[in-house]
């Protein structure tokens, strides 16, 4: 069982709670957890790189004069890879980089990277995260009461306007519902911030 202590906004401690590790797969899956960050920065790959081949360029595809009585060397077409202006002779073509990974592996990587943090010590859990409005000052006031100086991921239940809108100018602190939680954003920010409720659905849907 591992102890996680629950703080209020003021960075006082409110209550313990009692985690299983179990609900969390009990060990983290180092192997896992690297297969499903090598497969999120590959799906965020932009394989945009291209060169035009001989079909792409302008030009005619017309012989470029008769094969012999010229005098010169024989010449096919004008868009010949073999001519100033032609297409390249091994063009570069827009790749996919993306990957995939079966649902269960994606879930047992979550819990893992989840589970990680929580055995290192850089997860945070606070009673409630409720603004009436927008209010960046006063995130950031949270933040440094909570110890959090370093990058942040900021877990929530469901969506919520006035948090995102109070984050959003915050540097290396973004924003997460549960159900989009996964591992390549949990392993890109140092620590993790989760309201009590969002802590609670994760480890009753992993139970």
């Amino acid at each position: 069982m591992i102890d996680v202590v629950v703080y209020n906004r003021q960075g006082q401690e409110v209550e313990t709670l009692h985690v299983d590790e179990a609900a969390l797969g009990k060990t983290v899956r180092y192997p896992l957890l690297k297969q499903a960050i090598v497969m999120y920065h590959a799906n965020r790959r932009v394989g945009t790189a291209a060169t035009k081949n001989r079909s792409l360029v302008a030009g005619s595809n017309k012989k470029m004069y008769r094969q012999k009585g010229t005098g010169n060397a024989r010449m096919g077409r004008k868009r010949t890879g073999l001519r100033v202006g032609g297409g390249v002779t091994f063009a570069k073509v827009a790749r996919d980089f993306s990957q995939r990974m079966p649902r269960k592996q994606r879930r047992l990587a979550r819990d893992s990277a989840v589970l990680a943090k929580l055995q290192s010590g850089r997860l945070v859990v606070v009673d409630e995260l409720a603004f009436e409005a927008p209010k960046t000052r006063e995130m950031a006031g949270v933040l440094n009461r909570l110890k959090i100086d370093r990058s942040c991921l900021v877990t929530v239940s469901e969506r919520d306007e006035n948090l995102y809108k109070s984050v959003r100018n915050l540097p290396k602190v973004d924003v997460i519902t549960v159900g989009d939680l996964n591992a390549g954003a949990i392993c890109m920010r140092q620590k993790m911030l989760f309201t009590k409720d969002a802590f609670l659905t994760l480890i009753k849907q992993e139970s």
